[in-house]
């Protein structure tokens, strides 16, 4: 098993940043992808940004040149570095890990991006 936590949503004006954390424990061992989806009111849960293994991260194109994702391995954490936040970027992120065959979820943190 394992669990996710994250942190780091709040409410923040158009233009602005925000960093979210993912801390991971448990069997962090089987993981071998981690990243974020977030869903919006009315709408699907969608892929924002993941990484598996070695390879090069993974970025929904509404995101990219704006969101970076990175990963602490000493520390079982990732990150997601968030700029030049638009409204529809509101929604719950979901930090999310796979440990094939099992997927795992956090509770979600809200990210709300006044205009």
């Amino acid at each position: 098993q394992v669990q996710l936590v994250e942190s780091g949503g709040g409410l923040v004006q158009a233009g602005g940043s925000l960093r979210l954390s993912c801390a991971a424990s448990g069997s962090t061992f089987s993981i071998n992808g981690i990243g974020w989806y977030r869903q919006a009111p009315g709408k699907q849960r969608e892929l924002v940004a993941f990484i598996r293994g070695g390879s090069r991260p993974v970025y929904a194109d509404s995101v990219k040149g704006r969101f970076t994702i990175s990963r602490d391995n000493a520390k079982n954490a990732v990150y997601l570095q968030m700029n030049s936040l638009k409204p529809e970027d509101t929604a719950v992120y979901y930090c999310n890990a796979n440990g094939s065959p099992y997927v795992y979820w956090g509770q979600g943190t809200q990210v709300t991006v006044s205009s």
